[in-house]
């Protein structure tokens, strides 16, 4: 897992070659990154389910709860099977969308 700190967010790459390798060290720094936006860069080469990804529905939602932001880059997955309130989107590009308009709601008190 490769962890790089942006101006604005965490971004997490995966470079393990399993799901589960990737999760359980998401989890071992999961703590530190409490009070930051996270972004996840799931690499599409690694074989993860749905069932994997909404793993970490229970990060973003707290994450929501903290006043800050999660996002899950990975353009292997049809963002339709999930909630609406998991972002979860295909490029970094938009990864970086989703943050400044969760901060720009946050500022409007949404």
């Amino acid at each position: 897992m490769l962890i790089e700190k942006k101006e604005n967010y965490t971004l997490i790459t995966s470079d393990e070659n399993s799901f589960s390798a990737f999760y359980t060290s998401f989890l071992e720094k999961e703590i530190t990154l409490e009070k930051e936006n996270t972004v996840l860069q799931i690499s599409n080469e690694i074989n993860a389910t749905n069932e994997d990804f909404l793993l970490f529905l229970s990060n973003a939602e707290q994450k929501k709860e903290n006043g800050t932001s999660f996002v899950i880059i990975n353009s292997n997955i049809n963002i339709d099977d999930f909630p609406d309130n998991f972002n979860i989107v295909p490029t970094l590009i938009e990864a970086e969308d989703i943050l400044e308009m969760e901060a720009i709601e946050r500022e409007l008190g949404f």
